[in-house]
């Protein structure tokens, strides 16, 4: 049955995307998007959202506007955020309004709406670092790795001086959310909606996105994916700079299995649940800059090992997607090498193809964030 659909940050990366797959499976599809400057340059409609796409332009903190935007409305997609872990370390207040006060008035306006669903766009953030299992293969979770133990170059989480082997981490993890205001944000507009939802029998879906990659990630941000990153230097003729000692495992999983995966959840039997959405794969940044490399022609372009870190940067996190399977009848079908190659000729097509050289990422911040 065709349902019209609102997603907040609808111009983005993940949610033109979710667009594109709701109109393809003959829903209609309203937008509000601020089209900020940072992400949208110039602050014009990015030419990649389809023109079927009703777009409203404007703040989620807007009530009125949000009232507006809801009218008719059968299913809500919450993607608006202020994104980027290191980004909210320099501006908290950004990122605690744009998220936090974002989702609260969403909420207040959605109590006085016809909408029928609500699905949260979450983040693997909220994990901190993913799950692990000991010498004994017992289940095991770790904190945050300590500054102390990053300047020295210690990589490898331990536990009482043993190494640990990572697993795919289920929804059943407790959150770790000390160090991030980024994280910390994510897991408040979790909480919110599924009370929310509870509370006036909407039922809601908070996704918690892997590290979703592929076309359409603004370049002129500084935090943008790694792969975007990537990718922008191999372009140039430069090796991908890998962090620590590249042996970093995650979960990239292309925008439109995300999409998918979102559309899915607007039909699932589940409610009031979180569900991770990745490719259910580990892939280290070393093997993913290879392959990246690879598919650009430039098979014996090694990556450059850096040894740099962020403070409250994971290890390894990826998904455990079994409730994905399960609830939403998805599964990602791994088309890795293909998602690449799109990435790499959307960045050689953008004229800004260059991250700004401004960005904290990866440089030895020594910023000791309270536990």
């Amino acid at each position: 049955m065709s349902k019209k659909v609102l997603i907040t940050g609808g111009a983005g990366f993940i949610g033109s995307h979710l667009a594109d797959e709701l109109l393809a499976h003959g829903h209609t599809v309203r937008a509000l998007d601020n089209l900020t400057p940072r992400v949208h340059l110039g602050g014009e409609r990015p030419s990649y959202l389809d023109p079927q796409v009703e777009l409203i332009v404007g703040d989620v903190r807007d009530g009125a506007l949000v009232e507006k935007a809801l009218e008719g409305m059968d299913v809500v997609f919450h993607l608006a955020a202020a994104v980027g872990a290191g980004e909210s370390v320099f501006e908290v207040d950004r990122c605690m309004s744009a998220n936090n006060v974002g989702t609260a008035v969403l909420m207040d306006r959605l109590v006085r709406s016809s909408v029928e669903r609500l699905i949260l766009g979450s983040s693997m953030c909220v994990y901190g670092e993913g799950l692990y299992r000991d010498s004994f293969g017992s289940p095991t979770e770790i904190p945050r790795r300590r500054p102390d133990q990053l300047r020295r170059g210690e990589w490898e989480p331990t536990s009482n001086g043993d190494r640990l082997t990572p697993v795919a981490t289920p929804e059943s993890k407790t959150p770790s959310i000390e160090g991030s205001v980024y994280a910390g944000s994510k897991y408040d507009q979790e909480r919110m909606s599924l009370r929310f939802g509870r509370a006036f029998g909407i039922p809601t879906l908070a996704l918690r996105f892997f590290n979703v990659f592929g076309t359409r990630q603004s370049l002129s941000c500084p935090y943008s994916g790694d792969l975007a990153r990537f990718a922008s230097r191999v372009l140039a003729g430069r090796r991908p700079l890998l962090p620590e000692d590249g042996g970093q495992l995650r979960d990239f999983v292309d925008a439109r299995e995300v999409a998918s995966a979102c559309r899915l959840a607007m039909t699932a039997d589940t409610r009031h649940a979180v569900i991770n959405v990745g490719s259910g794969r580990a892939t280290s940044m070393a093997e993913i800059a290879r392959r990246m490399a690879a598919v650009a022609g430039g098979s014996t372009f090694g990556a450059e090992v850096s040894g740099r870190y962020q403070i409250g940067d994971v290890r390894h996190c990826f998904a455990d997607v079994s409730r994905a399977e399960q609830a939403l009848g998805h599964r990602a079908e791994g088309r890795l090498d293909a998602g690449l190659l799109e990435l790499l000729d959307w960045v050689a097509r953008q004229t800004h193809t260059t991250v700004k050289k401004s960005s904290p990422s990866y440089v030895q911040l020594e910023l000791e964030l309270a536990s």
